[in-house]
């Protein structure tokens, strides 16, 4: 400190609190939300911070300084910790004959609302779902079904919600299916408009439970672009309550996960990233195929330009995880993903 400059202090000084923060986030996927609500909103900023360490890294070394070991070894203990931001490309798979693939997006209702300045968006995303052609699709926010049941008519078995009917006014969700589907029900949410559906589904011999979840959503971009100080204080408390709300869903999740023996796939928007605990608590044991094939940043949302891992594709061990894809097709605020997956040998 006593060879820098007035400025050089201030900007450590920044460096210094920056550095507190991302220690703090190192602990806050194993603290359940419920202990400190407040500190598991620092979850969602995770990305802006290692964005800010790798940028006092380049700072003091630009500099010549000793200062950016500081960052340096954050950066280094954050990957270890919380696993990586960006994936480089791992190694690849052998092509295996029992495959099958997976796929996740979260459609924003087809774009029945005009959110996107693009027409035809369904018919876009229909034809995209035809040219992946995944085994298994389960798409969030799936109103279009109401108006299209003849869509996705390659999928002979299938389970919408608004079929089944158990819940009305809550955000639709489908799960379409090559394989037969042996069990259908849900894990009501209560006091939200978000929901999660499952379906058991025949692979082969197996009998795999899919789990189609969409987590409760902050709903806070309109907020961020147009932020006061009052604004500000009446989003943190909205993003508290949100986070204990997720808290609560993940548990209803991981019981109904824990109460049943069958092999297990969890798919979905958890409108949170994999540093939260909400994330976590419904992992557990289960592969992350980001982690096990992705590669670069796994953006399934883009938030102020940063990107974001909010979409996810969870599997059992018991399954291996052959390839991972993250798609760049802009056709919701989401971005799809999809996995190839493989039953491992007894």
């Amino acid at each position: 400190m006593k060879n820098l400059s007035f400025l050089g202090k201030v900007i450590f000084f920044v460096n210094t609190v920056f550095a507190l923060v991302t220690i703090i986030s190192f602990v806050v996927p194993y603290v359940p939300v419920t202990s400190i609500p407040a500190l598991s909103t620092i979850s969602l900023i995770v990305p802006f911070l290692v964005y800010v360490n790798l940028g006092f890294v380049f700072y003091w070394s630009l500099k010549k300084k000793i200062h950016f070991l500081l960052s340096m070894a954050l950066l280094i203990l954050w990957y270890i910790i919380l696993g990586p931001f960006y994936q480089f490309s791992g190694p690849s798979e052998e092509t295996e004959n029992d495959t099958f693939s997976i796929m996740s997006f979260n459609a924003r209702s087809f774009n029945i609302n005009g959110q996107l300045n693009i027409e035809n968006v369904d018919t876009l995303i229909l034809d995209f779902v035809e040219k992946k052609k995944p085994d298994i699709i389960c798409i969030q926010e799936c109103h279009f079904a109401m108006k299209r049941s003849e869509a996705l008519g390659q999928y002979k078995y299938k389970f919408v919600d608004f079929i089944y009917g158990k819940h009305t006014g809550k955000v639709i969700q489908a799960i379409y299916s090559k394989y037969p589907i042996l069990k259908i029900d849900s894990v009501t949410f209560p006091e939200s408009a978000n929901n999660a559906i499952y379906a058991d589904i025949l692979l082969k011999k197996d009998t795999v439970r899919i789990y189609n979840i969409h987590l409760q959503s902050f709903r806070i971009i309109p907020e961020i672009s147009t932020i006061n100080k009052e604004r500000s204080s009446k989003l943190f408390a909205r993003s508290r309550r949100v986070m204990l709300k997720q808290y609560e869903q993940s548990k209803l999740i991981r019981k109904s996960m824990d109460e049943i023996d069958h092999k297990k796939i969890v798919v979905g928007d958890f409108n949170n990233t994999q540093y939260s605990n909400i994330y976590q608590t419904i992992k557990g044991n289960l592969n992350d195929s980001f982690l096990e094939k992705g590669k670069g940043f796994g953006r399934t949302y883009n938030l102020l330009g940063f990107p974001l891992r909010i979409d996810y594709i969870l599997s059992d061990p018991s399954f291996k995880v052959i390839s991972h894809e993250n798609f760049d097709e802009k056709l919701s605020d989401h971005y799809p993903v999809m996995a190839t997956l493989s039953l491992k040998s007894d």
